[in-house]
């Protein structure tokens, strides 16, 4: 497994983090967790474009 494939998994880490973070602000403060919720929507994106971005450059090198 390559190294770049790793911090794939990263992201998804940080959105669950991100998730319980709301869920922990939401009675207090509604804005901090509407943040963390819209942080943990970036990284659920991020990892399925770096998903993508990887899949694309694999099949390239192995088309070589």
């Amino acid at each position: 497994m390559k190294f770049y494939k790793i911090f794939q998994y990263a992201y998804l880490i940080f959105a669950f983090m991100f998730v319980y973070d709301a869920f922990t602000k939401w009675g207090v403060n509604a804005t901090g967790a509407y943040i963390s919720l819209a942080f943990a929507a970036l990284a659920v994106f991020m990892f399925f474009f770096r998903r993508k971005f990887s899949k694309k450059f694999d099949n390239r090198n192995n088309s070589k």
